[in-house]
């Protein structure tokens, strides 16, 4: 009999094989192809007819897998087609490394025991109504919003729901944006469920991972909490996804294969025929106007809980209270961090820039420190004492020889945490300080520091945004934003959306446990934008932005495509990018716009011109793009990337 088996690679259809074997769809099978042998799975569909005759090849062995679900087929066959990509690099989303695992022995499973413990935790009649609403035809598709104000106990919501979702012998998949939330998050779960989850991330071993896939595959593991690559984990019944900080950006797979982990993680479900629930304090816009819609169900958490109070907010005004030289916090700011000392509250400096200053340049001949590789400036990072790009990870010496004569008189332009963390350190030289940035929490002794923190063993925070994802410190009530000014700056159309939610986000990380908080912005001309975005309901600020991106035609009522090309030519790129734009004008449903230098122009060594597509909400221009791209030959050295729904126009 003839089989169509899809490989993990690049490739847009599965290829025929012979085999003897009992095969149906979903079944893992080694196949020869080419010198080497692969795995695949049995396909849905056979490659569309080619006329050409050619002697089939025999399927080797089938492998002792659980058949990969026809649901979970369908949904990457969708994937593949949404996201323009070749439907063999969705199946390798699904594969480690390409290849299998066949089944453990039960033993191997033995740490995700799965004998559920009575919770203690009580939930408010806010929090039960809540779970009533969210529980609502449990177990059909259906998207339920979950919003509530930082603080609220919305993670024992979802928790309660999805217990119910276990006890009926289901699967249930928790995703959160960042891998820094784990160590924390695994702990809060432990006490709920007293069950041990798979943790799934990019760190996690290969051997772990193994075992991980292989309980997933056959039932054992009942509950996997991970980021976006567990979207794509083999679940035998999965029964509900619960998607943490919905709004969060991460959720943006930019490299390799591009998706939105929040959408696919939609999608996924309704190919399943389950629940999912978004959680969020300030939903994306995209979420927000599906909820007016009807599309989604919310239930919301006004309360904080313990009834806690929601931290006040003071402007400090910079042109009133000047800063001292080569100063960044005013006397002011320091005034009111000595008050929050006192009385043994927490800190935090809260600056999104990592490093000690992000733009270096000579006094002498002016040029700036930047990327040979990358047009962006290097970023100097005391710590390391090293000039850093965070882009392609070029560094260098702050020693250079300067085109006047001797070496360049180095000026830093601009802090960095490290660079408020040295001023902070001789304001307050009696105190525990710690940076919490990317740079010193992504390593193994992070779930320590984070102890301290909890304990308020460290007294003062220096943080980037990091800091402001779902970390609870029960003894932070003063938090002061150094650099709003900057953050309000820039040509991205989501600025306005991100911030709303980044500020709302972390003045969520003070007055947790009920004392009295504070969040002073220092600022010189936002102080209308400050109030905006920290009233309370969030709601009438994303009305606002709906009203502007419809009137402009921009997403969430439009669709749009980026397309960018790349080379190591500069000149023959821009006349490539324009050649390439006629050819598919006539061709694609939607408008293109551009082609236009990428804002970091160069990147890793490599020119970058982008080209907009923008069209109705529909397969329609995607269908339309991918049937233009493989008529279309590019100039040896040029490539071209497709982001579906782009988040960041880098």
């Amino acid at each position: 009999m003839k089989f169509p088996i899809l490989l993990p690679n690049i490739f847009k259809h599965p290829f025929t094989y012979e085999s003897n074997l009992n095969l149906k769809i979903g079944d893992y099978v080694v196949v020869p192809f080419g010198k080497s042998k692969m795995t695949g799975i049995v396909w849905d569909e056979f490659e569309k007819k080619n006329n050409k005759n050619f002697k089939l090849k025999k399927v080797l062995k089938k492998l002792n897998v659980t058949p990969l679900k026809k649901t979970t087929i369908k949904f990457l066959n969708w994937f593949a087609e949404y996201n323009i990509i070749p439907k063999g690099m969705a199946l390798k989303l699904v594969l480690l490394s390409g290849n299998t695992i066949e089944t453990f022995q039960k033993e191997a499973f033995k740490t995700f025991n799965n004998n559920i413990k009575p919770s203690k935790i009580k939930l408010s009649e806010e929090q039960k109504k809540s779970l009533k609403k969210m529980n609502i035809s449990s177990d059909k598709f259906r998207v339920h919003v979950l919003q509530g104000t930082t603080g609220s106990g919305k993670t024992i919501v979802y928790f309660s729901a999805l217990k119910e979702v276990i006890n009926k012998g289901f699967q249930g998949l928790i995703l959160l944006p960042e891998i820094g939330l784990t160590s924390q998050f695994e702990k809060k779960f432990l006490e709920f469920f007293g069950i041990t989850p798979a943790i799934w991330h990019s760190g996690v071993s290969k051997k772990k991972k193994e075992v991980i896939w292989s309980g997933v595959a056959n039932g054992e593991i009942k509950v996997v909490i991970g980021a976006r690559s567990s979207l794509f984990l083999p679940f035998k019944k999965l029964g509900l996804i619960i998607v943490d900080e919905e709004h969060d950006q991460s959720y943006k797979q930019d490299e390799g294969v591009t998706y939105n982990a929040r959408d696919m993680a939609i999608s996924r479900a309704s190919f399943e025929n389950i629940p999912i629930n978004l959680i969020t304090a300030v939903p994306s816009i995209e979420t927000f106007e599906n909820v007016k819609k009807g599309k989604y169900s919310i239930s919301r958490l006004e309360k904080r809980y313990q009834n806690a109070s929601l931290p006040n907010y003071e402007i400090i005004n910079l042109n009133e209270t000047k800063l001292e030289k080569q100063s960044w916090l005013s006397k002011k700011v320091i005034e009111k961090v000595n008050f929050h000392l006192n009385k043994d509250d927490q800190v935090l400096f809260f600056l999104n820039r990592r490093g000690f200053s992000p733009h270096v340049l000579c006094s002498k001949c002016f040029n700036s420190f930047s990327c040979p590789n990358c047009s962006i400036n290097l970023v100097y990072h005391k710590n390391k004492s090293n000039l850093l790009c965070h882009y392609c990870g070029f560094n260098s010496s702050l020693k250079r020889n300067c085109v006047k004569d001797g070496n360049c008189e180095i000026v830093f332009s601009g802090p960095g945490v490290e660079r408020i963390s040295e001023e902070v350190k001789k304001k307050f030289p009696s105190k525990k300080i710690e940076i919490f940035s990317s740079d010193t929490m992504n390593k193994k002794d992070s779930s320590e520091k984070l102890q301290k923190i909890v304990n308020n063993d460290i007294q003062i925070l220096v943080g980037t945004q990091l800091i402001s994802k779902g970390f609870h410190f029960p003894s932070l009530n003063c938090i002061v934003v150094v650099d709003i000014d900057l953050t309000s700056r820039g040509y991205d159309l989501r600025g306005a959306e991100k911030n709303l939610q980044l500020y709302h986000q972390l003045s969520g990380r003070a007055g947790r446990t009920g004392k009295p908080a504070t969040v002073y912005f220092q600022t010189y001309n936002n102080i209308n934008m400050i109030s905006d975005l920290t009233n309370n309901n969030p709601d009438i600020f994303l009305d606002r932005e709906l009203d502007i991106r419809k009137k402009n035609k921009l997403p969430p009522f439009q669709r749009f495509i980026s397309l960018i090309l790349t080379g190591d030519n500069e000149v023959k790129l821009e006349k490539e990018a324009y050649r390439f734009k006629t050819f598919i004008e006539n061709k694609l449903t939607g408008k293109i716009l551009g082609p236009v230098n990428a804002p970091i122009f160069k990147l890793k060594k490599r020119y970058r011109i982008r080209l907009l597509i923008r069209g109705e909400k529909t397969l329609k221009l995607q269908n339309s793009l991918a049937a233009a791209i493989p008529n279309y030959k590019f100039q040896p050295g040029i490539k071209l990337s497709v982001d579906v729904d782009p988040i960041n126009f880098n």
